[in-house]
């Protein structure tokens, strides 16, 4: 059997296609108006960087603490049985939003609220049974902080600078949020690390066996061969970028290892595999070219 390029392992893995290319991120070349964000923007350059790769991995950990994200997890989410597909399905939301049209990041953002609509059950607290829905304020905020904290986190570690910088991110990514039905997000980094900060404080954070589950898998996520070495590394990398805070209470320690580094080969590694061929920004490009091109001057952000 012929083992596929890294490029295509990477691009199945990301976008479930060995080119990259399945009709939605195709369809990053359609629409009407350049879309929420600036090519060169804060949230393009964050986003296109190969530091998403640990920012993933970073999100998923912080997020499974929150008692009601996870269990929205543990009791809706295929991740055990299709791990690939819902990494694909969370790739796709945030390539669609960041790229697209205003009308494909609506109709992505709406396909996943439909996916969302079941999500609602009970979980245990010291207190007795509490209630939980996808669609709950306090959960979507909570999903939200931790998405862009993760991957301003990220980025700041592996990326490079950032147009406008940190604050720039967050405000921009805040659309995204808003998209979600996140009321009021942060704007400002600051802001975002005391809202953060304001889970730790009011104990709402919780280790339990759930959590501890979600770590195992995230651990040991079924990849072969050299993609399997990457991706412990870049595990390693998430563990090691977590605030201390929260590292401590996901039960988990930084690795002596020089982790740092050795991601930043990796990262180096999968950023040249992926530049050898089309990326989801160059059909957006495409877009926003022709909208120039039909006299409509300065398009996107």
């Amino acid at each position: 059997m012929t083992r596929l390029p890294l490029r295509a392992r990477l691009l199945t893995a990301l976008a479930g296609d060995p080119d990259g290319t399945p009709a939605w991120v195709r369809a990053l070349a359609e629409g009407d108006d350049g879309g929420y964000f600036a090519d060169g923007g804060a949230v393009w350059t964050v986003h296109a960087g190969t530091a998403t790769f640990v920012a993933g991995i970073r999100a998923l950990l912080i997020q499974a603490l929150h008692p009601g994200a996870m269990a929205g997890v543990h009791d809706f989410s295929r991740y055990r049985e299709d791990p690939i597909g819902r990494l694909t399905g969370t790739v796709r939301w945030i390539i669609c939003v960041t790229y697209g049209s205003t009308e494909q990041a609506h109709a992505e953002t709406a396909r996943v609220g439909r996916l969302h609509q079941r999500v609602a059950g009970t979980y245990s607290t010291d207190t007795g049974p509490r209630t939980y829905s996808a669609s709950d304020a306090a959960l979507l905020e909570w999903v939200h902080v931790a998405f862009t904290e993760a991957f301003l986190g990220a980025h700041q570690r592996w990326g490079g600078s950032i147009p406008g910088g940190a604050d720039a991110y967050v405000r921009e990514w805040a659309q995204a949020g808003r998209l979600m039905h996140v009321s009021d997000p942060p704007e400002t980094e600051a802001d975002l690390r005391a809202r953060m900060d304001a889970y730790l404080e009011r104990g709402d954070l919780r280790h339990d066996e759930r959590v501890a589950e979600v770590v195992r898998f995230l651990r040991n996520v079924p990849f072969t061969g050299p993609m399997r070495l990457a991706y412990r590394v870049l595990f390693a990398a998430a563990v090691a970028s977590l605030p201390r805070a929260y590292r401590k209470l996901l039960g988990l320690r930084r690795t002596p290892l020089p982790v740092i580094t050795a991601t930043r080969i990796v990262l180096a590694i999968s950023s040249r595999a992926l530049g050898s061929g089309p990326r989801a920004q160059d059909f957006a490009r495409d877009r926003i070219q022709r909208l120039q091109n039909a006299g409509h001057g300065k398009v996107g952000g």
